[in-house]
């Protein structure tokens, strides 16, 4: 039986963040990526946390959680890693295993590179890392004025839904369009486009985030799905062997494997994990 979950609002680096918490033992921390909040890991959150204290949260600007302006918050992955290094302190995590998808994995990244006391162990899935091709929706969006145009008033749920449809999902990945609905609604609200054009220009260039990949002393698993849109296979390749006490795995699914494989993704985290301690 999954563990119940608690909701409450934390400040981490003067943002309020919006914390799922379940279970008890050993801490898991999961991070999200673009476009979607702490409930693309209900899932897996579900799976774990009858051995883990499974704690899930909204980055700053998505979800609950606040969306500051960004003159106000930083919306790069420093700033964001010093949030979640703050928030560790609010959830009395110590040590924890820090897990991470697409910007949120560079966001987990910047964390185990600048606080490596508190990372036990890694897990990056899909993950920001090395340049990727933008396809024409994120490259449209990057344009000087056009772009905050278009991505804060003219993308609507169709092209929302069709975003999430031929880019973050696997063609065999369907998910319920209601989710993705939900998705769209929390990310339709001015102040939430606002942060997540913010966020999309300020993380462009990875070359920062790869140094601090360089920088990574953590256990680190990798786990990417073979058919992502978003980030190639390749990438994930590449990152796994530049990590330390590297593994390596793919998936059937898309940009989204938590989504599509929920059990996969779960019983990856939980045996790594479960055997990094065992060794260690």
């Amino acid at each position: 039986m999954p563990a119940p979950q608690t909701e409450r609002d934390i400040k981490a680096s003067g943002v309020r963040l919006r914390v799922m918490d379940a279970g008890s033992g050993p801490p898991l921390l999961l991070l999200h990526g673009m476009f979607v909040d702490h409930r693309t890991w209900d899932s897996v959150s579900q799976e774990l946390s009858d051995q883990f204290r499974v704690v899930s949260v909204d980055l700053p600007g998505f979800g609950e959680s606040e969306k500051p302006p960004d003159s106000r918050f930083p919306y790069t992955i420093e700033g964001m890693g010093e949030a979640i290094a703050d928030l560790y302190a609010g959830l009395g995590l110590g040590r924890a295993a820090l897990v991470g998808h697409g910007l949120g994995g560079a966001v987990a990244a910047a964390v185990a590179s600048t606080h490596p006391e508190l990372v036990s162990h890694l897990v990056l899935v899909n993950s920001m890392s090395y340049p990727a091709e933008f396809d024409i929706r994120r490259r449209a969006a990057m344009m000087p004025l056009l772009g905050s145009f278009v991505f804060k008033q003219l993308l609507g749920r169709n092209a929302f839904r069709s975003y999430f449809n031929n880019f973050m999902l696997s063609e065999r990945g369907a998910i319920a369009q209601s989710r993705i609905d939900d998705y769209y609604y929390t990310f339709s609200e001015p102040a939430a486009r606002a942060s997540a054009f913010a966020t999309l220009r300020a993380t462009a260039d990875t070359r920062a985030l790869i140094a601090h990949i360089a920088r990574v002393s953590s256990p680190t698993l990798v786990v990417w799905g073979r058919h992502d849109r978003v980030y190639p296979a390749a990438h994930g390749q590449m990152l796994a062997r530049q990590l330390p006490g590297q593994s390596f795995h793919l998936l059937d699914s898309g940009h989204l494997p938590q989504e599509e494989r929920p059990t996969a993704v779960a019983d990856l985290i939980g045996s790594f994990v479960r055997d990094q301690r065992a060794s260690g």
